[in-house]
């Protein structure tokens, strides 16, 4: 059975990319016949804020997007809080140690910030200089004997050998290894994971088959896969959504305009209209892409096989929540970015709610959804 994950940061309220994030994983979850569950990825404490995670439980009860597993849902696949789970880090952190794949690096903050502009002087792409991979066994256990603070870093003049990257959404992707980090770190002084190793172990241990995601971390891909490759485990199949735009075309900013669900939820917003709008931002590119259950375990770079689309909806398409899963198809998002159109959503709105309007109980449903709204705005009246 397919098994997907929704995993917000908790670092404030749930915004519209997040929504749609949670929406298609709850479309492609119900439409094959799957679950989803709900990760919170606490692990940096400094981002933290209070009140977030209740913040997002109460935007997807909102929108009637229910996981299956996750924070108040408990199952088998717990806890649901990364910071909770700090105890499974450690020993993969430990493995990748033992076999030569990762190293500890005892270099202060100063020492890499000079060395990283030292580097860059040289012209070099290079952001570390490895130094602590050269040291011996016993200056490595004499160090850690005396207290000396250290990371786990990945060692990436010795990874494994692993199949091509390959996305559902992308298809096959080039090598982007030149422009990643030199020795990424996977473990920070303090034993917190950063999310290289903290998504690759979570994934694995909670047996996660399909990872819809952000197209953001389309970069860090490659680091993934040589992650699960060098610690001998199946990753997962994956999906990078392009991500949404405000309506200049500018990358959408938590800064600027209406862009968390609150917003939508104060504003009154048919949740339906909003779920709608999400969904068909993107929805809407017929391109030969490998199937999601196509075997990309070789070695060798998988044959794409056209899939056989149904015509993907108009970007007003009116759709309810089983509908958007019984029409959702991977394979028909765009591979690019997608700008929001609040006309489209102003339009949507109007006719979710004359939908409603026309069914035998549909006047005293918006009644009593408009009471309380009314009651706040005119309390003595």
């Amino acid at each position: 059975m397919a098994l997907l994950r929704f995993a917000p940061s908790p670092t404030g309220q749930l915004h519209l990319g997040g929504l749609r994030m949670a929406l298609y994983n709850h479309l492609y979850a119900k439409k094959v016949g799957g679950k989803w569950l709900m990760r919170v990825e606490d692990t940096d404490s400094t981002r933290f804020v209070p009140g977030s995670v209740e913040g997002i439980r109460k935007a997807l009860d909102w929108a009637g997007l229910e996981y299956d597993y996750g924070p108040g849902k408990e199952g088998p696949h717990g806890p649901y809080f990364q910071s909770e789970r700090l105890d499974l880090y450690r020993p993969y952190a430990n493995k990748l140690l033992d076999s030569g794949h990762a190293y500890r690096c005892f270099c202060s903050p100063d020492k890499l910030s000079a060395t990283r502009e030292r580097l860059a002087r040289t012209g070099s792409n290079s952001t570390y200089d490895k130094t602590c991979l050269h040291l011996t066994e016993e200056e490595v256990a004499r160090k850690v004997r005396a207290g000396e603070k250290s990371v786990v870093r990945l060692n990436d003049s010795n990874l494994p050998t692993r199949p091509p990257a390959t996305d559902l959404v992308f298809g096959h992707l080039k090598d982007a290894h030149a422009s990643l980090a030199t020795d990424p770190i996977l473990l920070k002084t303090d034993l917190f994971p950063t999310y290289h190793l903290a998504s690759v172990v979570d994934d694995h241990e909670m047996g996660i088959t399909h990872v819809l995601r952000g197209e953001e971390w389309l970069l860090s891909y490659p680091l993934h896969l040589d992650l699960y490759a060098a610690l001998k485990i199946t990753p997962p199949k994956f999906a990078h959504i392009p991500i949404l735009l405000n309506p200049d075309g500018s990358k959408m900013s938590k800064r600027k305009g209406d862009v968390q669900v609150v917003d939508y939820i104060r504003g009154g917003w048919e949740p339906q209209a909003v779920l709608n709008w999400l969904a068909l931002a993107g929805w809407g590119a017929k391109h030969e892409i490998p199937s999601p259950d196509a075997d990309i375990s070789s070695t060798s770079a998988p044959t794409v096989r056209p899939q056989l689309i149904q015509k993907a909806p108009d970007s007003t398409t009116l759709m309810t929540l089983p509908e958007m899963i019984n029409e959702f198809e991977l394979s028909a998002l765009t591979q690019r970015s997608s700008s929001l159109d609040p006309a489209k959503l102003e339009y949507l709105n109007k006719h979710h709610l004359m939908r409603i309007w026309s069914t035998p109980d549909g006047l005293e449903t918006l009644a009593e959804r408009a009471h309380d709204e009314i009651k706040a705005k005119f309390p003595t009246r």
